[in-house]
């Protein structure tokens, strides 16, 4: 076989396979794989590999360098003591100084979640992620470590210690006290480099859906976002990254089988909450930023917050889910003094952001927000595979619907089969009812 293919240097990117005339490689696992009775020792894969991942076998360069002759007698072939033509060889540098391939002098070890803290409220995912964490520690033998970026940040690593960190990297700085991608990018990238965590695990906020993304290109490896579900094999030790594909029609689970670190962001709520332990103590490891605040292109002006019941959406206990079984717009005030009745908070499904009813801050689904309340009351609601996997995780639910076979009812603890403009008000008096006689459960 005249290529040869460095198997921890591939990147799975396809480059030869396209490049090949005689379609002698293909991807097996994410790696190159040659076929040596199609291989016709031509090379140009090996121009074209970004990763230096492909190389001629000495034999073959020998046979193939005097059929390879440039205008006027000069071989065109490059020898390995000349650099590649330009834009291959810029290319190969940056990935070589980027990238974080499992090479058998690299260790690459520990469970890092990365604590989002910002503008004094810690993500609740954070310690969801943590509980997650321990189990898949756990199963490697390993540590589990806290990572927190910001500015005074004391209070935060002592509770990271509580919900289970054995380990907590920091840093403190004042260019991190808003966030901002490209700090909090350069943050996490350097930590990660230095210290080299097997597995780093973040919440899929709007935090973690910016910067994740930004640190998993710095560090060329692999980002499953969205997961609902988390393991490791049990023979390769892989994190096994499960999430909604194809419009949530199925579930694919993801390897990163040849990239470190594996990443993953989770949606809140989606995992259980972990105990919470006060007094726990672990290891701290300061870092400094390097990073001064003329050197951030981006400025804070003003932080506007959202609106409280929607932006605390994944944190409610009580929620009164609508869907377009409701009807029309003006019938929203059905379900809102229902809401308001047991202090809930309002979200709805997608056909109402949609519609224009609410927005999309509201919305609980796939493409809304994972809610994990104590309560999850849907009104009107058919129950799309879209919307079940943001809330089928709920304590409790009830569904209001007047079809029986609607797909809601399969997930719900009770179903309440009837005309939801009876039913609805006729519960909202009952809540009121026992409330005011101090006798609601």
């Amino acid at each position: 076989m005249a290529v040869i293919v460095d198997k921890a240097k591939c990147i799975g990117c396809g480059s030869c396979v396209v490049e090949c005339p005689v379609e002698a490689l293909d991807l097996v696992d994410g790696i190159a794989t040659v076929n040596p009775d199609k291989c016709k020792d031509n090379g140009s894969c090996v121009t074209v590999c970004p990763s230096n991942a492909l190389t001629l076998d000495p034999k073959a360069k020998a046979k193939a360098a005097p059929e390879s002759k440039a205008e006027g007698g000069e071989n065109k072939e490059f020898s390995p003591s000349e650099p590649m033509p330009k834009p291959v060889a810029d290319y190969a540098q940056t990935a070589e100084k980027k990238a974080a391939p499992v090479a058998g002098g690299d260790v690459w070890s520990g469970v890092w979640v990365i604590i989002e803290y910002n503008h004094g409220k810690i993500a609740p995912v954070s310690w969801e992620l943590l509980g997650e964490g321990r189990k898949l520690a756990d199963a490697i033998g390993c540590e589990l470590c806290g990572v927190v970026t910001g500015y005074e940040v004391e209070h935060v690593i002592k509770e990271a210690f509580a919900y289970g960190a054995e380990k907590v990297y920091t840093m403190d700085d004042p260019v991190l006290k808003d966030f901002r991608t490209e700090p909090y990018a350069d943050a996490i990238t350097n930590l990660v480099r230095k210290y080299q965590p097997e597995i780093i695990l973040m919440g899929a906020t709007a935090m973690g859906r910016d910067v994740f993304p930004a640190v998993a290109t710095r560090l060329q490896t692999g980002l499953t976002a969205d997961c609902t579900v988390l393991g490791i094999d049990p023979e390769t030790k892989l994190l096994q990254q499960t999430r909604p594909a194809f419009g949530g029609n199925i579930m694919a689970t993801i390897l990163c089988r040849t990239r470190r670190p594996q990443m993953s962001t989770v949606r809140p709520r989606v995992m259980a909450m972990p105990p919470r332990v006060e007094g726990r103590l672990g290891e701290v490891i300061r870092e400094e930023l390097g990073m001064t605040e003329d050197q951030v292109r981006t400025k804070v002006l003003e932080f506007i917050g959202g609106d409280a019941k929607s932006i605390f959406l994944d944190k409610a206990e009580i929620i009164v889910s609508v869907g377009l079984g409701i009807g029309s717009q003006k019938n929203m005030a059905l379900v809102e003094e229902l809401a308001d009745t047991l202090g809930a908070t309002l979200a709805c499904s997608r056909g109402i952001v949609e519609a224009g009813w609410m927005s999309h801050d509201h919305q609980v689904g796939q493409t809304g927000v994972t809610v994990r309340p104590k309560v999850y009351i849907a009104v009107g609601i058919s129950g799309a595979i879209q919307h079940l996997v943001g809330m089928e995780t709920s304590d409790f639910i009830i569904a209001i619907n007047n079809d029986p076979e609607a797909g809601i009812l399969r997930v719900a603890n009770y179903g309440i089969i009837g005309d939801l403009f009876q039913v609805v008000p006729a519960l909202t008096a009952e809540f009121k009812k026992r409330l005011q006689h101090g006798v609601a459960n």
